[in-house]
Order: structure tokens, then C-alpha cells, then sequence
């Protein structure tokens, strides 16, 4: 009797903390305070868009046009452009759209591309999925603060890009050492956005004349390279097919002017660019930027690196 006794007890107790075990679950269900889209989206100031990894075969134009977007009390903010990332807009960018966000839904007014609706899915704790039903493409968003974001890193990244968002560029400097060779005969670059990605120009005019009047005597196809354990030094090669390629090391002074060092005659020349280009509308959009007509932007096939994966010292 005593026994059975002790068994009953054994299972009442049992079945108590069972019950105890489950309703404490339940309550954590229930009680857990879900994020809304609204505190996701604004939970980070910079959304480094991750162009490589996005999945499926259409475009979203201002999102494939941008290098980071941010969202601020219903203003859509973007970085398009090499030049001034960083600078511009405090490191935000510039105004590009309106949005509205509700119910994991996003609503974007782009002041350009008109209206676009995501559904929006939080992948991480610093990554979000922006899929477009409309095209049925999703873009992945890492998220950043400002002062945690590699702005350099993208800018060395993308140099491919900052060269074409001038309409030229202009010698401005050719130093007195240096062998005698025929890239001394050309005195503005140009490269080109859309089409054919790889494609420059090259003119002997005067230096001084307008960049709507230069005459284009070449068209050839260019090539940025990458130096190992050096971010801030570039290769370029420019096709010259009836005088070879030409080779150079390109080093950015600022966010107008680079250098070319030539090294088969050892001349070193600078460049300005002249006539930018800004990624986002055109003068009369609501006179907000006194942007040249827009340009569509393609991107490497390739990854284009995650700034937190940089490991330079």
C-alpha cells in the first residue's frame, strides 16, 4: 500500500511540472515581442546592397543602381556613386524615394522608377531579403552603421565605376622624366557606362576643349586589376590595337583626379574628370541635383565583397 502510495505521488508530481513546463512555453510564444518592418528597416543606417548574391533574373533600377540605400522616417536614402561615398549626404547618400512599410510589406516611390512593392524577410541579425513579386527577384541587404562601414573599401572596390562617372577625363599633368612614347599624343579618356561595360574612348584634342566638342579617335576595350596586399594601387590596361595595350599603375589622389604611371616609359600623368555624372535623375526632377541625363549601371558578375569581409591592416 505504501508503495503504491509513493507511485501515485511520484506521477501526480509528474504531471504537475509537466503542466507547469508546457504553460511557461506557451506564455513565451505568446508574450515575445515580434520587430516590426518599420524598426527592421531602420534598425541599421546603411543597407549595403549585395548585388552578387541577388537571386532571380529581373531588375529593380534603383536598387541595381545603388551601392547602399537607408531608410529614414519615410525617405529613402542612397549611395549610387562612387564619387563622394562617404561625404555625400553625410555618408547616407542622396533623397532618392519615399517609402512606406507595413505588415513585412515594403512600398517604394522612387523619384525616377516610379513605384515598386518588396516583401521583406529578415535572413539574419544583419541581413534582410527584398523580394519583388513583381519580377520575382530578391536583393540581400547587409546591414551597417555608419561608423562601422568600410567606405574605403567599397570606394577601391569599385574603382571600375568611379571612372565612368565623369564624361571624360583630362590630362592635366605629364611629368618632365620619362621616355618619348605615343600615349603622350592622348589627352582625354573616356569610360563608358552601359552596353558593352569595358569599352573607353580616347581623343588627342587640345586639352582645354569642351567635352561636347571632343572627337573620339579611338574606342577600344579597357581593364581595371587589382595588386596583391595593396587596396589603394590599380592596374589598367587600355587595348590600343595598332600600338599594343598600354599598361598603368592608377593610384586615386581625390575624388576627381588620378594618376597614371606608365611604367614601360616610367611617365607619370594625371587626370581630371570633367562633366559628372550623377546616378540618380535628370536636372528637372524637382530641382533637387543638377544630375546629367540618367545612365543605366551594370555590375560585375562577380561577388562584389562584403566590406566587413575586408582584412587589410
Amino acid at each position: 500500500m505504501k508503495t503504491l502510495k509513493l507511485f501515485f505521488a511520484f506521477a501526480l508530481s509528474a504531471t504537475l511540472f509537466t503542466s507547469c513546463y508546457t504553460e511557461v512555453l506557451v506564455d513565451d510564444i505568446v508574450d515575445e515581442p515580434r520587430i516590426s518592418v518599420n524598426q527592421l528597416l531602420s534598425s541599421y543606417e546603411l543597407w549595403y546592397v549585395d548585388i552578387g548574391a541577388t537571386q532571380g533574373y529581373g531588375e529593380t533600377p534603383f536598387l541595381q543602381k545603388a551601392f547602399t540605400i537607408s531608410f529614414r522616417g519615410g525617405i529613402v536614402y542612397a549611395n549610387n556613386n562612387i564619387v563622394g561615398l562617404g561625404n555625400s549626404g553625410g555618408g547616407f547618400g542622396i533623397d532618392v524615394a519615399e517609402y512606406d512599410a507595413y505588415d513585412m510589406i515594403l512600398d517604394v516611390n522612387h523619384d525616377l522608377d516610379g513605384f515598386s512593392t518588396f516583401d521583406v524577410f529578415q535572413v539574419d541579425h544583419n541581413t534582410i531579403e527584398l523580394y519583388n513579386p513583381d519580377n520575382d527577384t530578391s536583393y540581400f541587404l547587409d546591414g551597417y552603421q555608419r561608423n562601422d562601414f568600410d567606405y574605403d573599401f567599397v570606394f577601391y572596390d569599385n574603382i571600375h565605376y568611379f571612372l565612368q562617372e565623369y564624361e571624360a577625363w583630362e590630362k592635366v599633368y605629364t611629368s618632365d622624366f620619362g621616355a618619348l612614347n605615343e600615349f603622350d599624343n592622348e589627352n582625354f579618356l573616356q569610360f563608358l557606362a552601359g552596353g558593352n561595360d569595358s569599352e573607353f574612348r580616347s581623343s588627342q584634342d587640345v586639352t582645354g576643349t569642351n567635352v561636347n566638342r571632343l572627337v573620339w579617335d579611338y574606342t577600344g576595350l579597357y581593364g581595371v586589376g587589382n595588386v596583391t596586399n595593396n587596396m589603394y594601387l590599380k592596374t589598367l590596361t587600355l587595348d590600343y590595337d595598332y600600338f599594343d595595350n598600354e599598361y598603368f599603375e592608377l593610384t586615386v589622389i581625390d575624388d576627381e583626379t588620378i594618376e597614371l604611371f606608365h611604367p614601360a616609359s616610367e611617365t607619370v600623368y594625371e587626370f581630371k574628370g570633367r562633366g559628372y555624372i550623377q546616378f540618380l535623375k535628370n536636372a528637372d526632377a524637382k530641382g533637387k541635383t543638377n544630375s546629367k541625363v540618367e545612365k543605366k549601371r551594370k555590375f560585375k558578375n562577380k561577388r562584389v565583397d562584403n566590406p566587413r569581409e575586408n582584412t587589410r591592416t
